[in-house]
């Protein structure tokens, strides 16, 4: 067994253990991959997050051969094999001895190595077909009980159905550049792929004629309608695919983002596709000063919407606070509103699935500001389902939307016009 194929999986190993026992999110985890070559750490990733992924199947898959599941670390090693048995194309003698080496590498579980062997082994043998008939994992109870309650057991299903496949990569093209690559056409003029392979090396990356984006995070600055020439706040704005869009279109944009970090990804994001904005790291309840002919705030919220991107969200303690988090929208909300100029527009979103974080948050506002409208979204021009519109006159989309050809993320949109 080579040692980097070890390096690789001992390290997805403690990317596991840090998101299913610590509650951390995979980014917070990156000291873990801290010594690796490029190679094994985006392996090692892949490893981890493809598992979180297929979390429920594995353990569907391993329940047969254990009377009781071992607990922690050991439980975790068999999981990352079983996802590598049945999805990697890895030879088992390497996948098994390798966990075996693993377990042996744990204090006081040396007596367990025969067991994940055995185990291993078996799960070897499962067939293709019978890995692919399983339905795909359920979601955390937490998160699952509120869809359930707005959505329903059908269409919670197919989100689950959506979350366990490998997700595509969108791209968002600068207004005077085009798609220039097979793919998927998307409306707006993305483009999306099914296997890029390395996104640095796809034509245009290096001339910054386009950049990574969801579908659906997309939306939000495409109903914002920025006009070249005007002053544009982009607030919580990392990590900038917004930002680019906005300035894309010819805007001055103020990005605003409470991290210095993130917003150095925006800055090189913006200096590859040669366009500029002012980048500010501050807190968005502290901006004041200034008026903006429009707003766009994408605000702090569970993340909920994009676990086909990020499986590791539903494990991540940060995000269980829901009312913590929605407190801090509507802070932020009724802030954004006094930096718009009379007439101007906000453009209000979450990366959320849940109501709380998007329906009610904006029948709330419309409640406490009764001048404020929401203004009248042309699905069609967007190329979206008029079926997606909310009550309130607002926009949902779901990961199960589009599912035939990969989904997208969850998202709540709203736009309002501030009274003159």
């Amino acid at each position: 067994m080579p040692d980097d194929d070890l390096r690789a999986r001992s390290a997805a190993l403690n990317l596991l253990d840090g998101v299913l026992a610590d509650g951390a999110a995979l980014p917070e985890l990156s000291g873990q991959l801290s010594g690796l070559s490029p190679q094994d750490r985006a392996r090692a990733n892949r490893l981890a997050v493809t598992t979180l992924r297929h979390l429920g199947r594995a353990d569907a898959t391993l329940k047969p051969f254990l009377r009781r599941p071992p607990q922690g670390r050991v439980l975790n090693i068999l999981r990352l094999a079983t996802v590598e048995l049945r999805l990697d194309g890895q030879a088992a003698h390497g996948v098994v001895d390798s966990a075996v080496r693993l377990v042996k590498s744990i204090p006081h579980s040396k007596h367990l190595a025969g067991l994940v062997n055995a185990v291993l082994r078996k799960v070897a043998d499962v067939p293709d077909k019978k890995w692919a008939a399983m339905p795909p994992g359920q979601l955390p109870e937490w998160i699952r009980t509120r869809l359930l309650s707005t959505y329903g057991v059908d269409d919670v299903r197919r989100i689950e159905e959506v979350h366990a496949a490998t997700p595509p990569t969108d791209l968002t093209f600068k207004p005077d550049q085009g798609p220039d690559m097979p793919g998927h056409d998307l409306p707006g003029g993305g483009l999306r792929l099914n296997d890029p392979g390395q996104i640095t090396a796809l034509p245009g990356f290096s001339g910054g004629n386009w950049w990574v984006q969801d579908f659906s995070a997309a939306v939000p600055a495409r109903l914002l309608g920025a006009q070249p020439g005007q002053d544009i706040l982009d607030l919580c704005a990392a990590p900038g695919g917004k930002t680019l869009q906005l300035a894309a279109a010819g805007a001055r944009v103020t990005a605003v983002d409470i991290s210095e970090e993130r917003l150095k990804t925006v800055r090189e994001n913006l200096d590859r596709c040669g366009l500029n904005a002012e980048l500010v790291a501050s807190d968005a309840l502290r901006v004041r000063g200034r008026k903006y002919d429009a707003v766009l705030l994408d605000a702090p919220c569970s993340a909920s919407g994009t676990i086909r991107r990020h499986p590791d969200m539903p494990h991540a303690k940060a995000n269980h606070d829901l009312s913590r988090i929605t407190r801090l929208q509507a802070k932020l909300l009724e802030h954004a509103v006094t930096l718009v100029k009379p007439g101007g527009r906000l453009v209000y979103c979450t990366c959320s699935l849940f109501p709380e974080e998007g329906e009610k948050q904006v029948r709330r506002l419309l409640a406490r500001q009764g001048k404020i409208s929401v203004q009248e979204i042309d699905t069609q021009a967007l190329g979206l389902d008029r079926k997606w519109l909310t009550k309130e006159g607002g926009l949902r989309l779901r990961p199960d939307y589009w599912a035939d050809i990969g989904g997208m993320d969850g998202f709540y949109i709203a736009a309002l016009t501030i009274p003159w």
